[in-house]
């Protein structure tokens, strides 16, 4: 359900890549509107360390330091890197494979935490 309600934000919300995670799991982790608008700035490859927005937001929903580390292992193995200019340079993913990829990856590093 999240990963469904992440790419409407993303598709047709016109949400960027981070602030469509946040708005994707919004009722699952508790995201504050704030963080939602905030995110805003966190598109385009503006994260930290020039890495995806997507996997940016993922990381900062993901309950432990574990769970981070699992989902970018699992986010660079389906997308080749973890920075968005590699990715769009490699033209491995889009930027909605990304969003796609971080959602599905971050919904299942959830449940492995419960």
């Amino acid at each position: 359900m999240s990963v469904q309600r992440t790419l409407q934000a993303y598709k047709q919300e016109r949400h960027n890549c981070a602030q469509s995670i946040f708005r994707g799991f919004q009722e699952v982790r508790a995201v504050p509107e704030q963080t939602i608008a905030l995110a805003k700035g966190l598109g385009g490859g503006w994260a930290p360390e020039g890495r995806c927005g997507a996997l940016h937001a993922a990381m900062e929903l993901a309950a432990d330091p574990e769970a981070k580390e699992r989902l970018i292992r699992a986010f660079v193995e389906r997308a080749g890197s973890e920075t968005c200019r590699e990715i769009k340079k490699s033209r491995k993913l889009s930027c909605e494979e990304c969003v796609r990829v971080a959602a599905e990856e971050l919904d299942k590093t959830l449940k492995h935490a419960d």
